[in-house]
């Protein structure tokens, strides 16, 4: 059965175990099997089609040998090719209860793992292809309009442009764009060119948590690494601001029980699940008193750029170095 990207939320997809998304917008494959999983509870189990090729045996005794009392499960095959398709046939002629995802690149139409699944009585096949530039500014104007940031039309299809038609990449140009507006309410056309510019860099929230972190090694790795600019640095110093911000305001709502994992699952806006166990690092190498003197160090900083642009990365590198090499021996929660 062949369903459109858009119909997966629409159809009742309930009864199907057997999923096949192929094509080459990653973004787009990643939410279909989001969306798959939700309501399926389950252990999820991954494989890469490299290792069952290898030793089919290890995916055959983890669908067959289940114990009757362990939960339904979800097997993701990543990177899957017509090289597994006599597998995939042999698994899916066989009645399961365990929900199984096969990721695919691009199929050709002659691809025996297409032909089978668009003809099965008993799985689902999700093509999917490049994001056209309207679909792509709709999902951006969205994000601003969500968060009432003024942008121009020009400045969308410069985001737009640089996303090669993949809503995958456009997320991660929006969630870097999300750290550097932190309370501003409007974005120029030369901020979306320089924000969007640093595929060569490491990207500035990686650097301001290996600095937040005093990862000494890592923050070096990346400044030395990296070529960046004099106009880069007002958005690390403004990611730096919104970060430390962030640390301050949770250290402010954690109660008397001291309780950190509570204080971040409660913080609004909701914490990416990725960035918690850094969030509670930082938690638990500052001080609230280190974390507000931060900030005006900060703040000192960015007013000392605006007066002599030319010193932006020889300030902004120096006090990196300074704080990471501070000592680092006290806690919040030994503080407070």
């Amino acid at each position: 059965m062949i369903l459109k990207s858009f119909e997966i939320e629409k159809k009742n997809i309930s009864k199907f175990k057997f999923f096949l998304i192929y094509g080459e917008n990653e973004g787009l494959k990643k939410e279909i099997i989001k969306k798959i999983k939700t309501g399926n509870n389950g252990k999820e189990i991954k494989f890469e089609e490299a290792q069952i090729l290898k030793d089919k045996t290890e995916l055959y005794n983890e669908i067959k040998n289940k114990s009757l009392f362990d939960d339904n499960r979800i097997y993701l095959i990543e990177r899957c090719t017509d090289k597994i398709s006599e597998i995939v046939t042999d698994i899916c002629d066989n009645k399961h209860e365990d929900l199984i995802i096969l990721n695919c690149g691009v199929l050709e139409k002659k691809s025996k793992l297409r032909n089978y699944m668009e003809k099965s009585k008993y799985g689902i096949i999700v093509p999917t292809y490049k994001d056209n530039s309207q679909s792509l500014i709709n999902i951006a104007k969205t994000f601003f309009s969500e968060r009432k940031i003024s942008i121009s039309y020009e400045t969308l299809n410069l985001l737009v442009n640089r996303c090669n038609g993949d809503r995958g990449f456009l997320t991660q140009e929006l969630e870097k764009i999300s750290n550097y507006l932190s309370d501003k309410k409007i974005i120029s056309l030369k901020e979306i060119s320089v924000l969007t510019n640093l595929s060569e860099n490491y990207s500035a929230a990686e650097l301001v948590d290996a600095s937040l972190n005093r990862n000494i090694k890592r923050a070096c790795e990346i400044l030395d690494e990296s070529n960046y600019f004099q106009e880069d640095i007002f958005m690390i110093l403004r990611i730096f601001l919104q970060k430390a911000k962030r640390i301050m305001a949770i250290m402010d709502n954690i109660d008397d029980t001291k309780d950190i994992d509570k204080a971040i699952a409660e913080f609004k806006p909701t914490i990416f699940w990725k960035d918690k166990p850094t969030v509670k690092r930082q938690l638990q190498i500052w001080t609230f008193k280190e974390i507000k003197n931060l900030i005006y160090e900060l703040n000192d900083i960015e007013i000392k750029i605006k007066k002599n642009n030319s010193l932006g990365l020889i300030l902004t590198k120096n006090f990196i170095y300074e704080m990471i090499d501070k000592n680092t021996n006290n806690s919040f929660l030994s503080t407070q």
